[in-house]
């Protein structure tokens, strides 16, 4: 297992955790999406145990997005392989087998917003403000990911103005799930990820893929898909455990098989 420098995690009631850690503010380097992407492909050596995980930064702030200083020595060189480094971070997250909750405070900018996006569901803390700057630093990035939390009319307010938005007007447009207390966000991702982790192991990894593979779809291709995925489920013994219980009056007793 490879050693992180820029992320720590924990497994508890099969619920993982993953902090980011690089202070102050957790803004984000070339290692560092490296590492980022090396977990989220490998999280069955990090967190073997863990049935969903929830994404936080430590300190004050979640993530104060891309560190600036990188940019300095882009150029239309070097820019393709230092995007496709952080497109491969965020879709890491994106298409991690296991269901992610991004659990933010202080502020999301840019690359923070764009890893909060990539995750399936988001939480945040009163106070928690999320921004997407690139105008005002001189790039592109974020407006798709942020297209995912709010209606384009934010989407092009975030961008073209560089001003944030609170989570509280995030959770209006019902890009933020939950807001909560600050010393809450935690407890409260944890208890989002329990509703979560009660089911079949492999009835959540199927539920991953079939709502990733759809989300762009049309209504008949998507459905379509869904039905697919529910013939080729149907095979595991979790399926039909699933269904004795509810017949039985009792909790599944799920395998994993």
């Amino acid at each position: 297992m490879k050693d992180l420098q820029f992320l720590q995690w924990k497994t508890d009631q099969k619920v993982g955790t993953v902090w980011l850690t690089r202070p102050p503010v957790n803004a984000v380097t070339r290692e560092m999406y490296a590492e980022i992407k090396w977990f989220f492909t490998h999280t069955e050596e990090y967190l073997p145990e863990a049935r969903a995980i929830v994404l936080t930064g430590a300190g004050k702030h979640f993530c104060g997005g891309n560190d600036l200083t990188e940019f300095q020595t882009m150029t239309p060189e070097n820019a393709a392989e230092r995007m496709l480094a952080v497109r491969e971070a965020f879709w890491s997250i994106y298409d991690c087998a296991l269901p992610v909750i991004a659990a933010v405070h202080g502020v999301a900018v840019g690359t923070g917003l764009a890893l909060a996006a990539s995750c399936d569901l988001v939480v945040a803390a009163k106070g928690a403000t999320f921004t997407l700057p690139e105008v005002n630093v001189g790039v592109m990035g974020g407006a798709k990911h942020a297209s995912r939390l709010v209606p384009q009319q934010l989407v092009r307010y975030l961008h073209l103005t560089g001003e944030p938005l609170s989570a509280e007007e995030l959770a209006q447009q019902g890009g933020v799930l939950k807001v909560v207390e600050p010393d809450q966000l935690l407890d409260v991702a944890y208890d989002v990820a329990a509703k979560m982790v009660r089911h079949s192991p492999v009835t959540l990894r199927f539920a991953k893929r079939s709502l990733n593979a759809i989300e762009y779809q049309d209504l008949k291709g998507g459905y379509e898909f869904e039905q697919g995925l529910s013939g080729e489920l149907s095979a595991y013994s979790d399926a039909k455990e699933a269904v004795a219980a509810f017949f039985e009056h009792r909790a599944p007793a799920y395998t994993g098989a």
